[in-house]
Parts: structure tokens; C-alpha cells; sequence
């Protein structure tokens, strides 16, 4: 129990930052970031409310902290930055269009924050972790998820991932495959496919 140290953390509130400080200066210090925060919804009816929210957490959220973890690791000289993204920044899925564009966003990003790191000589690790479904909270909306990942099995991919400092995995070898074959398909023919759940 002395090596666990827990802090209530809003993304989407400007003091979101100073939280994460005051956890970093309780627990003396921090080597890895891991962020894992973030919503995600079907809107087919594009209701506002829902993309903005969205666009809130999985971006602003996202920005606020992850360049606070940046700018930490960059004073210590060294740290490892990792964040949960989604196989869903691979095409613009019309079920989903905020959920899908943010985690593409997030993508880039982390693509940006690698090279700025390097510009800057600072050696921060960096691992993107593109999950597929997975039985959490998130998608605990009745609607049938094919592919479904169990936690347990999730958690050990991204562990491993951590522990070997991966840049980019995707979880697990069947979405590796869906993935690819997703890349392949031409703008044209993409927009014509029912892409559900």
C-alpha cells in the first residue's frame, strides 16, 4: 500500500496539470506516463454536444496532459511517454466521426512530440498502443462488439509493450490484420462501406 499514490484527475479542467504535479511530487518522481483517458461514442445522428465532448476529452484533455508529461520528462532528461489510442484513428468511421478523428489526432501527435524530442536532443521514449474492442466500461452500451478483447489479455499486450518499449502496437494479431486491410482501401470504395459497431 506505500507504493500506490491515487489523485482524481479531470482532464478537461484547467487544473488538470497541476494534479498531475502534485501526484509526481507525492510519489517522488515519475519514469512512465501512461495515459489512458478518454470517451467514445456513436452518434449517427452527429448530435453537437456529443462531438464537442468529445473532441474535449480525447483532444484538449489529451494536449493538457500528455505536453505536461513532456514538459516533465523533458527537465528530468529522460522518461517514457505512452498514451492509449485507438485502432479507430486508422479511417474516419461514420458511426463514430469525433472518437475516430481525436485518436488520429492523438496519433500525430505523439508522432510530433517524437520528433520535437529529438530536435531538442531529449532522450523521451515514446509507444502508441492502438487497441481494437475491448470489454471495458466504454463499450458498455448493449450493442454487440465483434473481435471482443478481455481485459486481462489487453493489459498483459500493453505491459509487455511498456516493459519492451514499443513504438507503436496495435492489440492484438487479428486487428493487425483488420488494420492493414483497412489501409488498403481507397477513399472511394471506404465511404460506401457500413462500418457498424
Amino acid at each position: 500500500p506505500e507504493r500506490i499514490h491515487i489523485q482524481a484527475i479531470d482532464i478537461c479542467q484547467e487544473d488538470a496539470t497541476d494534479r498531475l504535479l502534485e501526484l509526481i511530487e507525492e510519489m517522488g518522481g515519475m519514469d512512465l506516463y501512461l495515459h489512458c483517458s478518454g470517451i467514445g461514442h456513436q452518434n449517427y445522428q452527429l448530435t453537437p454536444e456529443i462531438e464537442l465532448r468529445t473532441l474535449e476529452t480525447n483532444g484538449t484533455g489529451f494536449v493538457r496532459m500528455v505536453t505536461a508529461a513532456f514538459h516533465y520528462f523533458a527537465q528530468q532528461k529522460k522518461g517514457h511517454l505512452a498514451v492509449i489510442s485507438s485502432i479507430a484513428g486508422t479511417k474516419g468511421l461514420g458511426a463514430a466521426p469525433a472518437y475516430s478523428a481525436t485518436k488520429r489526432f492523438q496519433n500525430t501527435y505523439i508522432d510530433a512530440l517524437e520528433q520535437l524530442a529529438h530536435i531538442q536532443k531529449l532522450p523521451i521514449r515514446f509507444t502508441d498502443i492502438r487497441p481494437g474492442f475491448v470489454a471495458t466500461g466504454l463499450l458498455n452500451d448493449g450493442k454487440h462488439y465483434p473481435m471482443l478483447m478481455h481485459t486481462e489479455k489487453v493489459a498483459r499486450h500493453i505491459v509487455r509493450a511498456l516493459e519492451k518499449k514499443k513504438r507503436i502496437v496495435v492489440i492484438d494479431w487479428r486487428y493487425r490484420i483488420l488494420v492493414a486491410l483497412w489501409r488498403l482501401i481507397p477513399p472511394f470504395l471506404w465511404k460506401r462501406m457500413t462500418v457498424r459497431n
